[in-house]
């Protein structure tokens, strides 16, 4: 009989999204390999565009999901990592930099940095997400890993810093606290997704990552092992499905079902003689006829296609927009590839046609094999809650949880602050 591995740690997960709330539950064993016990979700309730409208609707939606994920792992969580899109996100970078005087760089050289970092925050009335050190850099040289036992003059650091509007993500965290839940921490989605999705060559080359959800699409842009700017567009797949609904005139399930087993991003001739059911076998006997239909109640899927892609043109120009406006545009040496990633992103040909549109090379992202992770959880519309475990696994150091004994000597100035952030937008964009 084969024994259960034992595990040094349980991770608990939730993804708040519009369009559903997912759920996992990972064990980490005592060889540090990372093992999926239990997944599971629902339909969203409860929550607009990435911002909580009816919080009793929320609770029940993540407790629900949440439990799923329980009778499938065969134990329970009493906490969660929480990973959310919308509610004003924004990304920046932080350099600072203190004196060492020349001699070796001691793990209290480094505390020292960031608690002079930790105290340089600005939020500016925000919500700090996370706030963790990308990379070190000290004298002339940029993107060292590890500057312990190195020599130097000055040791700096780029302080990755994520931002949120203070009560959506306050109206997040306790619709989960409804829920019976404790909050680990808040991973804004990109930066989940990322850690699914993009490999550290990407990360470090420069990559787009095009999170297509629901309701809310993130646009994120990583370069030099970093994310370096994030775009929340409001708009999504749901809104596909609106427009198949309105155009047909038919109910938004059945729009959903056409959008998904029928719907496509790139056309092709015999779109036109092909004709597709629109009621279902499993709809009432009394659903309304289809806007166009045919007496068998039938459309042409030409027309469905010409409906979907009408509203990804809008998307892509508001996608293309957002890269242009950080930097990340089509001739540019770091601006070769793009993953799409999301629910939205698992639609037929939209590669191809989002490669056509932006210029640039396009992918989809999809999560890593995980150990026990179901097939069905395999695909783009779940990255953002595989990610959160691979996150919280990886345990980033956040510099506001460190301590230290020092008094902090912060030098900021004008031209340190700007040069690391525009050289690292030069070097890469």
């Amino acid at each position: 009989m084969a024994t259960q591995p034992c595990y040094t740690n349980v991770i608990g997960a939730v993804n708040i999204g519009s369009f559903r709330i997912s759920a996992m539950i990972a064990g980490i064993t005592e060889s540090g390999e990372l093992q999926v016990l239990g997944s599971g979700h629902r339909a969203a309730q409860g929550i607009k565009r990435g911002y909580v409208t009816d919080m009793a609707a929320a609770t029940y939606a993540v407790r629900d999901a949440v439990e799923r994920a329980e009778k499938l792992a065969g134990t329970s969580v009493t906490s969660v990592w929480i990973g959310c899109s919308g509610a004003g996100l924004a990304s920046h970078i932080n350099p600072v930099e203190i004196e060492i005087g020349g001699r070796r760089i001691e793990e209290e050289d480094i505390e020292h940095l960031l608690v002079a970092a930790r105290e340089g925050l600005e939020p500016d009335g925000r919500m700090v997400l996370h706030a963790q050190p990308a990379c070190y850099f000290l004298d002339g040289a940029d993107g060292v890993a590890n500057p312990r036992g190195l020599h130097a003059d000055r040791l700096g650091v780029d302080i990755h810093v994520m931002l949120a509007d203070g009560a959506p993500m306050r109206n997040v965290t306790e619709a989960v606290q409804n829920a019976h839940l404790e909050v680990e921490g808040i991973v804004a989605s990109p930066l989940a997704a990322g850690y699914a999705c993009l490999t550290a060559e990407e990360r470090d080359l420069g990559v787009a990552l095009v999170e297509f959800g629901g309701e809310v699409t993130n646009v994120a842009v990583y370069a030099g092992g970093m994310l370096l700017g994030l775009t929340a567009i409001a708009r999504g797949s749901a809104d596909i499905t609106d427009a198949i609904a309105s155009n047909f005139s038919i109910k938004r399930f059945q729009a959903e079902r056409l959008k998904c087993f029928n719907g496509s991003a790139i056309a092709s001739p015999q779109d036109h003689r092909e004709l597709i059911p629109v009621v279902g076998p499993d709809d009432e006997a009394s659903a309304s006829v289809a806007r166009g239909a045919d007496a068998n109640g039938r459309i042409r899927r030409a027309e469905l296609i010409s409906v979907i892609t009408s509203e990804l043109d809008g998307l892509m120009r508001d996608v293309a927009r957002a890269l242009e406006a950080m930097g990340f545009a089509s001739g540019k040496p770091s601006a070769r590839q793009v993953v799409l990633t999301g629910g939205g992103a698992e639609m037929s040909g939209l590669a191809d046609y989002a490669q056509s549109v932006l210029g640039m090379a396009v992918r989809i992202g999809r999560p890593p094999a995980l150990r026990g992770l179901p097939e069905a959880h395999g695909s783009p519309g779940f990255a953002t809650l595989a990610g959160l475990v691979l996150y919280a696994a990886e345990d980033p150091v956040d510099i506001r949880s460190v301590g230290s004994n020092f008094t902090a000597t912060t030098q900021w100035t004008g031209v340190s602050v700007v040069r690391h952030v525009w050289k690292a937008m030069r070097d890469y964009f």
